[in-house]
């Protein structure tokens, strides 16, 4: 076999690998507990709660008596406060004060316009509860009584609607004499911003630690349990992130202290905690410089999912009034959004549409919180593209194309490098045949000849398979953007492809639609078999970039090289669609760069030729 041949299986085996090691390539990370006692999700009176009777210890190791009471039956009917900002609908009930009900109008379950909006947070008693709580843990000189909890009844002091023009205040007075109020208002996208005070009128010096918690009644119904997404808990502790997945959560370690499975940080300046689905997210987020202890936990009674941010104790004197800011995100995770939430917006960011304002909240590495995978330095710079181009041309499909036009201009001058040597070596194949004749089975006798060939001739026989290499992070990282990314979700094209994150629609069944049934279920074994015209267009994208080259001599390489494009036709017709039109787009770029680079050297393809000497070989084979 000789060297050139040697290359095309190597690039063979490099294709390949580009389509199969992805599955193996994203572990979820593994997650270590601290020996640090946290609150866990108990039962009472039948109703889930989110707390427990168990000694919750708070940022500065108090160990107060309780964190909170449970919530009654009735929390499900209690009075609420509605929501309605140009994004947000739903409300906050005053059982708890709990942010427990909350839809995104600008998404909806599916493409239909009539579909319902998503529904996110939702109360006790709903599908799938899902809701923020906040409070307080007694410390010194109060009882779980005298603090607010889970099910106080908290009233209206100020404002009525929550909008992002108007924020409420609630305030609930402690039997012990303190005054407790609570004020939440959201900005114009999805940030929360939640305030809690205590006023001390007694003569006596009090202590309490604030707290906030997410709490989540099993798991996301629509949860997608593929290991190339994140979905779980997320940790931002001083620049260290930890993820846990809602698979894994049970399985954590129980800390010293605790009844249920547990992780705990220290977090001593920056940090946020919370819940992140694949297009959905939650997350605690104290204030910038403060300690707290971050907690994400599993109660394995009640399959509750719970996520802690416990600030130190404050020391409440008499006369004063001791005040504690929090923010919760709760929405969608939009990249322009968290970018500009961001303290620092990434350089990408800057320069591709992120806001630099003195009045954002500054969180640390807030765009953390998307799963950009091993592969970041590549995901997020072709994100940015992405969406800036999306956001140019106004059409997701053609913002791809045009990626694929920019990614191949910045790699041709290898990529000419690459062609320019693999015509070298066609020019030095009959030189090489006369090495193998005397060599013979001298096998260090022919390798030492032909490196001595290549380097009298400047050729590097690996530079055919560089512009491979370089296509497998840059094919991940793109097939994790699709895959992860909100903005593909629904994302149209032309036609019937409506939505790039997902697989070709058109099937072979139905003739692309000329028929009047339905095509196979997507995933299924039929819509494998039956693919659509997009992994039709691959398979012949890739068949004619072969060739640009005669077909290897080698009977086993012909027979690889014929099947290699209609296996990756339908191995990759259950891709996402936009990744699809990306590789047609590629394909087509590289064969025309391929072609005109060996023009520039002195050698003219023969495609028509090479098409019909492929077709009579198969008919020889036939023969025979």
């Amino acid at each position: 076999m000789d060297d050139q041949n040697k290359n095309l299986l190597l690039a063979t085996a490099l294709s390949f690998v580009v389509i199969l090691v992805w599955f193996v390539l994203f572990p979820p990370p593994e997650q270590t507990a601290l020996d640090t006692p946290v609150p866990a999700a108990e039962t009472v009176d039948g109703v889930a709660t989110n707390v427990a009777s168990a000694p919750v210890a708070a940022a500065d190791g108090s160990e107060p008596a309780a964190a909170t009471t449970a919530p009654t039956a009735e929390a499900e009917n209690a009075p609420r406060i509605a929501l309605d900002t140009a994004r947000l609908e739903g409300s906050i009930s005053l059982t708890g004060g709990r942010i427990d009900d909350l839809r995104l109008k600008d998404y909806r379950v599916s493409q239909d316009p009539e579909a319902e909006i998503v529904q996110f947070l939702d109360k006790v008693g709903g599908e799938n509860p899902y809701y923020a709580l906040y409070g307080w843990v007694p410390v010194q000189g109060l009882t779980v009584e005298d603090v607010p909890g889970s099910s106080t009844s908290w009233r209206v002091e100020n404002g009525g609607e929550l909008t992002e023009n108007s924020p409420v205040t609630l305030r609930w007075d402690s039997p012990s004499g303190l005054i407790f109020r609570r004020t939440i208002s959201v900005d114009e996208n999805y940030m929360f911003t939640v305030t809690q005070s205590v006023e001390n009128p007694t003569d006596k010096t009090l202590s309490a630690a604030p707290y906030g918690i997410l709490a989540r009644h099993g798991e996301p119904k629509d949860l997608k349990n593929f290991f190339i997404l994140h979905e779980g808990a997320l940790q931002m502790s001083d620049g260290i992130l930890e993820m846990v997945s809602y698979d894994d959560m049970p399985d954590m370690d129980i800390a010293a202290g605790e009844r249920a499975p547990a992780t705990v940080s220290r977090v001593e300046e920056n940090g946020w905690v919370g819940f992140t689905d694949h297009y959905w997210m939650t997350t605690l987020v104290p204030e910038a410089g403060t300690p707290f202890k971050s907690v994400v936990k599993y109660n394995p009674t009640n399959a509750i999912y719970q996520a802690e941010a416990v600030q130190p104790a404050e020391q409440i004197a008499p006369g004063n009034t001791v005040e504690v800011t929090t923010r919760l995100f709760a929405g969608a995770k939009e990249w322009e959004a968290i970018n500009y939430y961001q303290n620092d917006p990434w350089f990408w960011g800057r320069i591709f549409g992120a806001k630099v304002d003195a009045d954002r909240p500054q969180i640390d590495r807030f765009q953390d919180s998307i799963d950009w995978g091993w592969f970041f330095y590549f995901t997020k710079p072709i994100f940015a593209i992405l969406h800036w181009l999306n956001a140019t041309i106004g059409n997701m499909g053609w913002a791809i194309i045009a990626l694929t036009v920019i990614i191949k201009a910045a790699v041709l001058p290898l990529a000419f490098k690459s062609y320019v040597s693999m015509a070298k070596m066609k020019e030095l194949q009959p030189e090489m045949e006369k090495i193998k004749e005397r060599a013979g089975e001298d096998r260090e006798k022919l390798q030492k000849e032909m490196m001595a060939l290549y380097k009298k001739e400047k050729v590097n026989p690996a530079a055919g398979c560089l512009p491979i290499l370089i296509q497998i992070p840059i094919f991940f990282s793109l097939y994790k953007v699709i895959f992860v990314t909100l903005e593909l979700r629904h994302a149209a094209w032309l036609g019937p492809f409506k939505d790039l994150s997902t697989p070709d629609p058109t099937s072979i069944f139905n003739l692309f639609g000329a028929f009047p049934w339905a095509a196979p279920e997507p995933g299924s074994l039929l819509a494998m078999v039956f693919i659509g015209v997009l992994p039709l267009f691959l398979g012949v994208s890739m068949w004619l970039q072969q060739k640009l080259n005669p077909a290897p001599t080698d009977p086993t390489q012909q027979m690889i090289f014929a099947w290699m494009p209609w296996v990756f036709m339908f191995m990759l017709g259950g891709f996402a669609s936009g990744l699809v039109v990306y590789w047609i787009t590629n394909n087509v770029i590289t064969f025309t760069q391929q072609y005109a680079i060996m023009r520039s050297q002195g050698y003219t393809p023969d495609i028509l030729g090479n098409i019909k000497s492929s077709f009579k070989k198969a008919d020889k084979s036939e023969g025979k």
